[in-house]
């Protein structure tokens, strides 16, 4: 289990939703990312930004349909250790250190 830390980047709400699904889902597309979180294209680009000046995810862009370039992003080893670590430190917050509930 990784050692509980609080990260301020990976905290906030949309960028930790983000982090979630690159998590489960790997490799996502922007467009899958901006329906599954409801949010809009440049407050997506906005949080993505924040997250890949961290170094937490890498953003790539490929072909897509009809010749459109789509955006792929992905959590990075470093940010995988950052969300996992905060996902432990919000787990300590609503079970405490040992997980005992108390």
């Amino acid at each position: 289990m990784p050692a509980a830390r609080f990260d301020e980047v990976v905290h906030g709400p949309v960028r930790l939703r983000v982090c979630g699904l690159l998590s489960r889902l790997g490799s996502t597309e922007f467009a899958l990312l901006r329906d599954t979180l409801e949010v809009s294209d440049p407050t997506l680009s906005k949080h993505l930004k924040q997250l890949e000046q961290a170094g937490y995810v890498k953003l790539s862009k490929g072909p897509g349909l009809a010749g459109r370039t789509h955006t792929w992003a992905e959590l990075t080893v470093k940010g995988r250790a950052a969300f996992d670590s905060h996902v432990a430190f919000l787990r300590e917050v609503i079970s405490g250190p040992e997980g005992d509930g108390a």
